[in-house]
């Protein structure tokens, strides 16, 4: 088996390794939040500071049914003994693919790890492409149809995964395509696994969000976690609300867990329960940084949109994945290269994220544009119009730039010969 660093860690990597080596690089690659940690919520974590024991694997009682009350509201019932706590979502998936086992059927494109963990679990997975302008779930009709094909040919497909809104597209599917999967899934009797780690972030919360849990709670596990919606990454913490009546399912959970991480940070366990009642001074920074995201999503789609790019707008979270096929500069990877190495724009290539090789798309992240500094992501996430403060404008500058010097096929001056000192604003 070959493992390689996650395409998102290792663009990271890169990209900070040039700047360090004084290039210019405005750093859209990497989907982070990008914003500080509530004061209140660090209070809740050196208050809890002195919890060292290791405690429950399912995690702590307090922090199951506060995650209970947060699914409860949003109008999932939800018992307290089937939701099961991590370190961080991603763990948590991981877990849930040894325990159900068998292939699983994912969207593609979808985030980078769910195929790259698949193959570390032995699974095979089956890509399906979304509806035309929806993204983070498979085509019902064609899941039927791949699913079948692999069973014919005598593969175990026991699941399939969907990401609401998505990463790598920022896309929200529809209630409709939402229906028809769920009619699917219970046809062929595959478990849904529902990432819904940027729930919260949906730049508009007006339209239809409708979850599987919604419409199947008897074979729907849910995730999320706190790093996207209160910029917890660094903190490592995630829950996952198991089917009705998944007994099975959780004993084998919690046995994978009991051999992976034993239990979940304590301290950090007691401030996510707080969190997870989602107090007022909590759901004012979410609505906040729902805002924040989605004006610099959409500033950034517009830079897209101004050369061409083919990509619809952004629903939810940080991301879009605009379509620069019509310059004709090569597939994914050249145009990330070209991207990077002659315009100092840093993005992901769609293949990393299970998208044709061919294709020109490429994912851009656009938290990482809010400032340097706490300060002034602080005043990013307090202005009615971030867009407009002077970092995030020069940052947009430069990418309109950039894109632009790419559209016209002349290169900029060489890496080597642009000044090594920039004001920190345009880093982004």
């Amino acid at each position: 088996m070959s493992i390689t660093l996650s395409a998102t860690l290792a663009a990271n990597e890169d990209i900070e390794r040039r700047r360090r080596a004084g290039e210019r690089v405005l750093h859209l690659a990497f989907g982070e939040a990008g914003l500080p940690v509530h004061p209140a919520l660090r209070d809740r974590l050196v208050a809890a500071s002195g919890r060292n024991g290791y405690g429950p694997v399912a995690g702590a009682p307090e922090l199951r049914a506060a995650a209970a009350g947060y699914w409860a509201r949003r109008e999932l019932p939800t018992d307290p003994d089937l939701v099961v706590c991590g370190p961080g979502s991603k763990p948590l998936l991981y877990a849930l693919l040894l325990a159900i086992g068998g292939d699983i059927v994912l969207p593609a494109p979808s985030w980078v790890s769910y195929a790259a963990q698949a193959d570390l679990v032995g699974s095979r997975s089956i890509l399906v492409p979304p509806p035309a302008g929806e993204g983070g779930v498979p085509d019902p009709g064609r899941v039927a149809e791949a699913v079948r094909h692999a069973r014919a040919r005598g593969r175990t497909v026991s699941s399939l995964l969907v990401t609401l809104p998505d990463n790598p597209t920022g896309r929200l599917a529809t209630v409709e395509t939402i229906g028809r999967l769920v009619d699917v899934a219970r046809e062929l009797d595959l478990v849904i696994i529902s990432d819904e780690i940027y729930r919260d972030l949906m730049h508009d919360p007006a339209p239809p969000y409708t979850s599987p849990a919604d419409l199947a709670p008897e074979r729907t596990v849910v995730t999320t976690g706190l790093s996207k919606s209160l910029a917890l990454g660094g903190w490592r913490i995630g829950v996952t609300r198991l089917p009705e009546n998944a007994h099975d399912l959780r004993e084998r959970l919690l046995a994978v867990a009991s051999e992976i991480w034993s239990s979940p940070a304590a301290p950090v366990q007691q401030a996510a329960a707080w969190a997870f009642t989602e107090p007022p001074e909590l759901a004012e920074r979410v609505a906040l940084s729902r805002r924040l995201h989605g004006a610099v999503a959409r500033a950034v789609h517009a830079r897209f949109a101004a050369v061409g790019a083919r990509t619809p707008e952004p629903q939810g979270g940080f991301y879009l994945y605009p379509d620069l096929g019509h310059l004709r500069l090569g597939g994914s990877a050249a145009v990330t290269r070209l991207l990077l190495d002659e315009h100092g724009i840093g993005v992901l290539p769609g293949h990393a994220f299970g998208d044709d090789p061919s294709a020109a798309r490429v994912r851009v992240a656009v938290s990482l544009l809010y400032g340097e500094t706490a300060e002034q992501r602080l005043a990013a996430l307090d202005a009615a119009n971030p867009v407009t403060l002077p970092w995030i404008s020069a940052a947009l500058d430069q990418l309109s730039d950039g894109l632009s010097g790419l559209a016209k096929g002349r290169p900029e001056a060489a890496r080597e010969r642009r000044p090594a000192l920039v004001p920190t604003a345009c880093h982004g």
